[in-house]
């Protein structure tokens, strides 16, 4: 486990966090700009020095009142906005670079890590390897750094919004090479972002940071769900699913998913049968009624129990719903709650369109 308490003012700004960190999967730190979370990485790397602080990792302490380890006796990857490559040298160089590191400090566990032309070929960067930083795309630079902070083998990676710099082409480029790394990695991974986008896409823990303090930390899919918190109440807020394929209908081009609380038909998904995919059900795309409707459109309709609910202004609320076990959410007018008598309790059939689910 990672554990970081830090307390540490700056001009105009006050961090104040404590956290454990689970030591497997990526968490990501999410927040506003000026929230804290550039900031709260940095000291993780030892980039900066908080004048209260303690942080661990597993059994070893790099900081507390008489220890400081500095960043560069610190086991850590760090991938910055910018990828910082040396002008001068090819990717090939570069890569090399990373691996020196680990042979020329006490950082070197040991010899068991990916090489750098298997590297190379796991990050599609392997036709790069003799080009320098100024023929690379901000996408292929990217997966350079990637890859050259991976070869220090690190026992953890620090990802300061690395997608950040990139044009939308660039980031869905280097988007399917960051899943495939959380998939892959074996070490914990802390990934900065503004994008909820990026954080859906990729997190599996979250920590919500404002004002320099932490709102909440947790599991994806518990957070973003949770009422009593700023996500639930975006105009995009959403149920984070983990299911697994059940079956193609090629000739009407949709995929059947299950999870905990039953199956979902969704548009046809290029994903193999058995496979783990995550979906997104967005609480304005699903509808509620007393009974399960028949001849209707809609294909995916779920027993749910009604668990809690919060005004949305004037005239919505937001309901959250158990589905066998699996939370989704609901946004509905306070007419529709009041002719339903919908409260606390209530059962109730959530209608969700096909269409509307996003993998």
């Amino acid at each position: 486990m990672l554990r970081a308490r830090f307390c540490h003012a700056y001009p105009g700004f006050r961090l104040a966090v404590d956290l454990a960190l689970p030591m497997r999967g990526v968490t990501a730190l999410f927040g506003a700009s000026g929230s804290g979370k550039t900031t709260l990485l940095r000291l993780i790397a030892g980039l900066e020095r908080a004048a209260d602080g303690y942080l661990s990792l597993g059994d070893s302490v790099w900081q507390d009142a008489s220890v400081f380890l500095p960043a560069h006796q610190r086991p850590v990857g760090v991938v910055f906005q910018d990828a910082r490559l040396f002008p001068h040298l090819t990717v090939r160089q570069n890569l090399a670079y990373g691996r020196r590191r680990v042979a020329n400090t006490s950082l070197s566990r040991s010899p068991g890590g990916r090489g750098e032309e298997e590297m190379a070929e796991w990050l599609g960067i392997d036709h790069l390897l003799t080009r320098k930083p100024d023929r690379l795309s901000g996408g292929e630079a990217q997966r350079v750094a990637i890859a050259r902070a991976l070869l220090t083998e690190p026992r953890i990676l620090l990802m300061d919004e690395p997608l950040a710099a990139l044009d939308a082409d660039r980031r869905t480029e280097i988007l399917p090479y960051l899943e495939r790394l959380h998939a892959e990695a074996d070490i914990p991974i802390v990934y900065v972002s503004h994008s909820f986008d990026e954080v859906v896409r990729l997190a599996d823990h979250l920590v919500l940071l404002d004002d320099g303090g932490v709102v909440a930390a947790g599991g994806l899919m518990e957070l973003t769900t949770r009422l009593d918190l700023p996500l639930a109440h975006r105009p995009e807020a959403e149920a984070i699913i983990e299911a697994q394929v059940v079956e193609h209908d090629a000739e009407f081009h949709l995929t059947c998913v299950g999870f905990t609380g039953g199956r979902l038909w969704l548009s046809l998904h290029d994903a193999p049968v058995g496979s783990t995919v995550r979906v997104r059900v967005r609480a304005r795309d699903v509808s509620l009624t007393q009974a399960p409707q028949i001849g209707t459109s809609i294909l995916n309709i779920l027993p749910a129990v009604l668990m809690d609910l919060a005004g949305e202004g004037d005239s919505q609320v937001v309901i959250g719903l158990d589905v066998g076990g699996t939370r989704f959410l609901s946004r509905v007018t306070r007419k529709s709650v009041s002719l339903l008598g919908l409260a606390p309790g209530t059962t109730v059939y959530a209608q969700i369109k096909g269409v509307a689910i996003v993998e």
